[in-house]
């Protein structure tokens, strides 16, 4: 397992009591030595502060919202909204265990901060439009882009959601299709190199004018510029890439949550 690799085997708790089971326990140990809390707002209803912890002599990964945290110990500011939370156990002598808890946060204690990768000071970084069928109007790159920077690996290694703030949408033809006149809004995500496809044709439905792009680990693994190439040679640091296929919108921010 990866995240066994990379933990150090430990226990959170150093006076919790000795299991003493020679490198194994069940599941139900493991959740009587875990807990996941949320934390409270004065109206007493849960804040959007999740802690996630485990005191069992266990390699620990929680998976928090789809993102992985491969610690004992976890604690995330979230939006409101109910998550589902794993938490996954490799104990000394190989068995892997897990335990699922579903959690709610339902006002905000603490604020999200923005981290802009465009848009923050408008006047050096102004709203632009992404046309369809402009491959470098879409692209994070300083040298191949026309707008947007590079992504740092942190955001690609972290698997930030990209969130997008989008002032126009108009709905347009399929460009690339066999005659049918298909009216809507829709990207390919890609590499500049227009390979990989991570998804194609996804329709942008702005909610409150804001649109969303998870980073995926399959992104990450091929965009990010600290992978020059895979096992079989074959070169990484591929841009990831916007392209509109149906449409055009006008970005005016760029921005990711923590």
């Amino acid at each position: 397992m990866v995240f066994a690799a990379v933990c150090t085997l430990f226990a959170c708790d150093p006076t919790h009591e000795d299991i003493k089971n020679d490198g194994h326990i069940t599941v139900d140990e493991l959740k009587a030595m875990s807990s996941v809390t949320v934390d409270k707002a004065a109206s007493g209803k849960n804040g959007n502060v999740i802690t996630c912890k485990t005191s069992a002599p266990v390699n620990a990964k929680w998976t928090i919202d789809g993102k992985d945290f491969l610690s004992n110990y976890a604690k995330k500011k979230m939006k409101l909204g109910n998550y589902a939370i794993k938490l996954t156990a490799l104990c000394p002598d190989g068995t892997e265990l897990s335990a699922d808890y579903q959690v709610s946060c339902e006002e905000t204690t603490e604020k999200l901060e923005q981290i802009f990768i465009y848009g923050k000071d408008p006047a050096t970084q102004p709203a632009f439009v992404l046309p369809s069928g402009d491959a470098g109007a879409g692209r994070f790159s300083d040298t191949e882009g026309k707008y947007m920077p590079y992504l740092s690996d942190e955001v690609y290694f972290g698997l930030k959601t990209l969130i997008f703030e989008i002032t126009d949408v108009q709905p347009g033809p399929f460009i690339w299709g066999d005659g049918v006149s298909d009216v809507g809004v829709t990207v390919r995500i890609m590499t500049g190199w227009w390979d990989p496809v991570f998804a194609d044709n996804v329709p942008i439905e702005p909610k409150n004018g804001l649109w969303e792009l998870p980073i995926t680990q399959d992104m990450a693994d091929w965009c990010a510029h600290s992978n020059k190439a895979d096992a079989e040679g074959r070169s990484r640091s591929r841009d990831l890439t916007l392209l509109m296929t149906r449409g055009s919108v006008t970005i005016k921010s760029i921005y990711y949550e923590e």
